[in-house]
């Protein structure tokens, strides 16, 4: 394994190997720190081989008569560990001696549920035994649901309650499916959303019976498990962990910042690792902020989604507040901002004791470090939030396929709008799109498709060796589909997609989830947009959902209107007004000037619904991502009447 040499700094923070550039493409770049060679195990511990060896914490109680939540309850890593090795024993037992299964390791285990213990239990189970983990997405569709536990050939799928109905809906969809672990422990008159509205818990067991499967509860399998216990059966170290499955815009999912999702599942194996106190929340996002303050946490993982409502929940009670609260705001975050950008941390003696300790206490007070990765984050948001909240922001890029994480922000960086260096177990390079005039040769930096390198890509997709060899070169590059440059301090920056594109009429290229990244980061009032184009026009127009919250005194004050959040008819109306359409035109122009957006970019019809994208309506992916031609198709009515204003209004 090569030695760490702290040869690197901010200002060189990874190089390009010699004599490793070859026609089309850069050389080979590694983090400066390992440029002797990439990482494939963890630096101080090379006996940690697999997930198994890092593992050899919680949630909030709920009082069903008070109906409310306690504070956090704490398992010890021994707790722990005694009900991976019961509930793991258990699975064993049922899946051999109460179903039969002649196949004794390498199964697969479907889980289902939002982040929980008992993921993580279930999931360590099969660390320890040597099964496969087979994360579903909360929010995956039925049909998704049917083509993951038949491709995967899943026996037993742990779940929580809310998603038994659905599998038993339709368990002749998938005839392998032969028992059911329910994660919640229901009383006998607890309600359960089953057909008919019945609610006594053995008519789930009756109905699953019924169906041909078989259903335990979590507490029953770790039962099983102390009854009979199981000796580990520690995988080797090629032993595939996990199919991941994630579901894209189109089609079947084809490989999957919940549990399911691989950035999520590493930051709790790393914490384990480290012997860290993992807190997950109630499962209801308009009480996340509120877990926060209870769990207080040092270290916090974050989508930019969720980053860009804390920003503009801080900015409305600080820099837009009016009188001397706004004034004084101001001032403290142009002086930390500047601060910032001279290379002097994100802490000032002044400002910190008079406004942004109090600020701090949105997430808790303590946090340390946050994480964020999955999209882009705006330049000017994430040195905000790092003066705002005295912390690192750390930006990660990468794939399920290359381990979540292939390039990121070092920690001290304080210049925004790039994704940082090569982790140290991978290397990157840039390979040519001439179509595209992305080239390696490009002045003053290369350009290129973005390809990564080293032990942390995927084995490949199961069962589809096309789609693998179409994904992995023979020299073990992953092809991302992302573009970027490399600067001249080896800093990685996403500019473009390969695919994601469509053509206008006069040529021009667009890339419509750069726009919306820039639209949604420096416009506070969307909720949700996506940009529609097509090749017979020369402009764009989008589909937005506002946010109600930033969205309504706005249109209030354009509109005369004294609508209130919850009166969702007065939102309807508002998104109809003319007026207020034109407003938040004018508002998304802005946003794209600012933010760098090219005249052939900007939106120039936009049509405003209270009707949010979501899994249910199949407009979102499950990892909230936008599925444009299903918005292009359910929205073709009004994409058409926008572009026929366009050619109505004289120019």
């Amino acid at each position: 394994m090569p030695t760490f040499v702290n040869s690197y700094s901010l200002e060189k923070q990874s190089v390009e190997i010699p004599d490793t550039r070859s026609h089309g493409a850069t050389g080979h770049y590694r983090h400066a720190g390992y440029a002797d060679g990439l990482v494939d195990r963890i630096r101080g511990a090379p006996h940690i081989k697999t997930i198994y060896d890092i593992f050899q914490a919680w949630k909030r109680p709920y009082d069903c008569s008070t109906k409310t939540y306690g504070g956090y309850e704490w398992q010890t890593y021994c707790q722990v560990d005694k009900r991976v090795n019961a509930f793991g024993s258990g699975i064993m037992h049922l899946n051999e001696v109460i179903l039969g299964n002649a196949k004794l390791d390498r199964w697969s285990l479907g889980i289902w549920s939002l982040n929980r213990p008992e993921w993580f239990t279930a999931e360590m189970s099969c660390n320890y035994y040597n099964l496969v983990s087979v994360p579903l997405y909360d929010t995956l569709g039925p049909d998704a649901i049917e083509y993951v536990i038949n491709h995967a050939e899943i026996p037993i799928t742990v779940c929580s309650a809310n998603h038994i109905p659905t599998l038993l809906q339709a368990a002749a969809k998938y005839p392998g499916l032969k028992a059911i672990v329910c994660m919640d422990t229901l009383s006998e008159s607890g309600a359960v959303p089953v057909p008919g509205g019945l609610n006594a818990v053995h008519v789930l067991r009756t109905w699953a019976a019924e169906k041909g499967i078989k259903l335990f509860y979590f507490d029953e399998i770790e039962s099983l498990g102390v009854k009979y216990p199981r000796k580990h059966i520690p995988p080797k170290d090629d032993d595939a962990a996990t199919f991941c499955y994630t579901s894209g815009t189109t089609g079947e999912p084809v490989t999957f910042l919940p549990l399911a999702h691989i950035m999520g599942r590493s930051v709790d194996l790393i914490a384990a690792f480290s012997g860290c106190r993992l807190g997950y929340f109630r499962g209801d996002m308009l009480l996340l902020m509120d877990d926060l303050a209870e769990l207080k946490p040092t270290y916090f993982v974050a989508v930019p989604r969720l980053l860009n409502r804390i920003y503009a929940k801080i900015v409305a009670a600080t820099v837009d507040a009016p009188g001397v609260i706004g004034v004084l705001a101001s001032s403290g975050f142009a002086a930390k901002v500047a601060n910032l950008e001279a290379g002097k941390g994100v802490h000032h003696p002044f400002w910190d004791r008079l406004l942004f300790n109090k600020i701090k206490m949105a997430l808790g007070g303590r946090v340390e470090v946050i994480l964020t990765g999955a999209a882009p984050i705006a330049k000017e948001i994430l040195n905000f939030l790092r003066v705002a909240l005295g912390c690192e922001i750390i930006e990660a890029y990468g794939s399920t396929e290359a381990l979540a994480v292939g390039i990121y922000t070092l920690p001290g960086e304080y210049i925004p709008g790039h994704v940082g260096c090569p982790r140290a177990g991978c290397e990157v390079k840039l390979v040519d799109v001439p179509d595209k005039d992305y080239l390696a040769t490009d002045m003053p930096y290369p350009r290129g498709e973005i390809q990564i390198r080293g032990s942390g890509v995927f084995k490949g997709y199961f069962k589809d060796d096309e789609k693998t060899r179409e994904a992995i070169d023979s020299e073990g590059w992953l092809a991302t589909g992302d573009i970027g440059y490399v600067d001249d301090r080896g800093c990685f920056t996403i500019i473009d997609r390969k695919k994601n594109i469509f053509k206008l009429s006069q040529g021009e290229y667009i890339a419509p989830e750069k726009i919306e990244n820039i639209l949604a980061a420096r416009c506070k009032l969307i909720l949700q947009i996506c940009i529609q184009g097509d090749t017979l026009e020369s402009t764009l127009v989008a589909v937005s959902i506002p946010d109600p919250e930033t969205f309504l005194p706005f249109a209030n004050v354009i509109a005369g209107t004294s609508a209130i959040l919850g009166d969702n008819d007065a939102f309807v109306e508002l998104c109809k007004d003319p007026r207020v359409n034109a407003a938040y035109l004018q508002e998304l122009e802005k946003a794209g000037r600012d933010g760098g957006l090219k005249g052939f970019e900007l939106v120039k019809r936009v049509h405003l619904t209270t009707d949010a994208f979501s899994v249910e309506n199949s407009m979102m992916t499950p990892t909230f991502k936008v599925r444009r031609p299903q918005v292009s198709d359910h929205y073709k009515g009004q994409i058409r009447a926008m572009y026929a204003d366009i050619h109505a209004t004289p120019t």
